[in-house]
């Protein structure tokens, strides 16, 4: 009786017998037709195969859904609509007045005529302007010099020397735009190139004239994304991480709670690799001439690696050494040595010397980095805390002088009550003065959150946007605690005392009121963006679970109202205030990064991005520590965006919410 089989082995036996027979059908039918194939002018194959077709069906839909994903992304590609940077040549009359202000410039603004602008771009690029002595490059910087040497007489070209690049495809669009702006002056515009794969030919691409080393390391390869998951390594040393996110595509906490990618997350992540891809090709064929979108893939496909083979099919202009080129741009100044200024001189020079400046006022207050709380951290470096957003946002509310804002926001989201708070005081100045927001690589969940205060948004093409949902965790670390003889004990009166306990895992209840509380986080973020959007509730849900959108679909979906960087929000800016198209106005810039004296040592570096670092050398996680889930104390809910181990290259860059490795709770509370 107990070697009797039970009816469900019974079921399934029989199922296996009819999966046998099935198979057996479909190798008889597919041999006779491969035996016979001779007769259809098709050879025969002597060792035909079993494939049963029902195999093979979910890989088919996959792959119709992938060429799809495709299609769109280089349709989206093709139609992008970015308004170019105007260029209008100065006057005889402008000249005379920018050639007497240059003349009576301070001994340090002085600048050689016939000077090439030397920038060294690569490693981080910030957003925010640097302190007085810090050593980093920054977005607004860089972007402000290419202006300036635009309309300045003393300067005949610019000479990039491009390393490595840790910033994300948004920077780098904004940089081509001012780049392709200088090229319209006349002026000549060279990159040199040593090392550097995507990123670095994107940007280099841009200029005229693109040299490297016979030695450079150039590959041109493809994008790729990777995650990392911590599940399994929890799980041997005895730390359960218990997350609750609300969004179907919401995966900043799978990197603990998974030990593989899920296949929304997949999904989305297919469609920005598609995204970048697309505008990858499409840009260098556009940039390199002579090159269409087919060659441009081949390049990829064939992963060249000799650099004469890329100067042969004209990739790059020439292989030279450093001094060689040097020497070669020395015959178009003096002919004596090159004349040069370098990015830090040349950022001391005004803009209102070349007459760039107008009488209003329009005040540019940016955000960067996870948003931590509401005071800051340390220096406060890259980081965003709610109050001294809100103290610039209403000192600005009060000023009469200033005629409008934008904010721009480069953030992957982080702390929900603190995004509610700026999300609050930025409605409010909207109701007060012209209010738009400007994305720069990401903006997404609370980086989203803050940005749709404003009456208006503009993204780039490839800022990473969205990720309406909410996440929030806390470690059970009880096993471990019991492995390393480690004792906690707690008193406590309320049902719900010790529900943030790291010691145990939630009962029934406190799980119950856990998730509650994420899904109420969830619900007052999802219909705070459908009020600002102009949608309603049901129509956000569907671009909202979390998921993450380039700027290319963001505008597709109502989730923004313009593609472009930060000249376009000035224009939408000065249109919301009655000003004329043409009209110049004066940008002040809120915003100063701090440098601290550690900061000044290791160029820029602060101690938790050296730490992380380190670590993340050793467990193959991003060097950025943004955004990380409350790893102890008080639960809270979290807005980040997606958890990446990027090679996504999206390129080496901390753009995206990444979990920073676990961090035992102190001893003592």
């Amino acid at each position: 009786r107990q070697c009797r089989p039970r009816p469900h082995e019974k079921q399934r036996r029989k199922w296996d017998e009819q999966q046998r027979k099935t198979m057996i059908r479909t190798w008889n039918r597919t041999a006779i037709r491969v035996n016979h194939g001779s007769k259809r002018g098709r050879k025969p194959n002597a060792s035909p195969k079993p494939t049963p077709s029902i195999l093979n069906e979910g890989d088919d839909v996959e792959k119709d859904q992938r060429k799809q994903g495709e299609r769109e992304a280089w349709e989206l590609a093709k139609n992008v609509d970015v308004p170019e940077l105007a260029y209008d040549a100065l006057e005889d009359k402008q000249k005379y007045i920018v050639a007497a202000k240059l003349a009576w410039a301070l001994p340090w603004k002085q600048v050689k005529r016939g000077s090439v602008l030397i920038m060294e771009l690569g490693g981080t690029v910030a957003e925010i302007k640097p302190g007085r002595f810090a050593q980093n490059l920054s977005l607004p910087q860089i972007c402000e010099n290419l202006t300036k040497a635009t309309y300045d007489p003393r300067i005949v070209g610019v000479y990039l020397k491009i390393d490595p690049l840790q910033c994300g495809w948004a920077k780098l669009q904004e940089i081509k735009r001012h780049l392709e702006r200088f090229r319209k002056s006349g002026k000549f515009s060279v990159a040199f190139l040593t090392m550097g794969g995507e990123k670095e030919y994107y940007l280099a691409s841009s200029c005229e004239e693109i040299y490297v080393p016979p030695s450079a390391y150039v590959g041109l390869r493809g994008l790729s994304v990777m995650g990392t998951f911590l599940r399994g390594a929890l799980d041997k040393i005895g730390i359960e991480p218990q997350v609750q996110r609300i969004g179907k595509y919401k995966s900043a906490g799978d990197q603990l709670q998974r030990t593989s990618m899920s296949e929304a997350q997949k999904e989305a992540l297919d469609a920005l690799l598609n995204d970048l891809y697309a505008n990858f090709v499409s840009t260098v064929a556009e940039n390199r001439s002579g090159k269409d979108e087919e060659q441009v893939k081949e390049l990829i496909d064939n992963a060249v690696y000799e650099m004469s083979q890329l100067k042969d099919n004209g990739w790059i202009t020439d292989i030279k050494y450093e001094d060689e080129l040097e020497e070669m741009i020395s015959q178009r100044t003096s002919g004596r040595g090159m004349t040069s200024v370098n990015y830090k001189r040349y950022s001391k020079v005004s803009m209102g010397a070349f007459g760039l400046r107008g009488k209003k006022r329009i005040v540019v207050i940016r955000t960067s980095g996870a948003i931590t709380g509401q005071k800051p951290t340390g220096n406060g470096s890259g980081s965003i805390a709610s109050k001294p957003v809100i103290e610039q946002i209403r000192r600005v509310k009060k000023d009469k002088s200033i005629a409008g804002v934008v904010l721009r926001v480069d953030s992957p989201g982080g702390d929900a009550l603190a995004s509610d708070l700026m999300w609050r005081e930025l409605r409010l100045l909207s109701q007060e003065k012209p209010l738009v927001a400007s994305m720069s690589d990401v903006a997404a969940s609370g980086g989203y959150y803050m940005s749709m205060g404003c009456s208006k948004i503009v993204a780039e093409p490839l800022t990473i946007t969205g990720s309406i949902g909410v996440v929030t965790a806390k470690f059970n670390l009880g096993e471990l605690y019991q492995k390393i003889g480690y004792g906690k004990e707690v008193l406590s009166k309320g049902k719900f005392a010790e529900i943030q306990l790291d010691s145990r895992p939630f009962t029934e209840e406190e799980e119950k009121k856990f998730a509650d509380s994420a899904m109420y986080a969830y619900e007052s973020f999802r219909n705070k963006a459908a009020l600002s959007r102009g949608m309603e509730p049901d129509i956000m849900e569907q671009y909202a679970q979390g998921r993450v959108w380039t700027g290319l679909r963001a505008i597709q979906n109502g989730l923004v109202d313009a593609l472009g960087g930060l000249d376009v929000a000035v224009d939408l800016v000065k249109e919301m205030a009655g000003m004329k198209p043409d009209e110049k106005v004066s940008l002040i810039e809120l915003s100063r990064s701090k440098a601290s004296p550690l900061s000044l040592v290791t160029g820029g570096a602060t101690t938790s991005e050296i730490f992380a670092s380190f670590v993340g050398a050793m467990v193959d996680l991003p060097s950025s520590p943004s955004a990380s889930l409350p790893l102890s104390g008080q639960p809270q809910a979290r807005m980040e965006s997606i958890g990446l181990s990027s090679s996504l290259d999206l390129g080496n860059a901390p753009w995206t919410g990444v979990l920073p490795p676990f961090v035992l709770p102190p001893l003592e509370e």
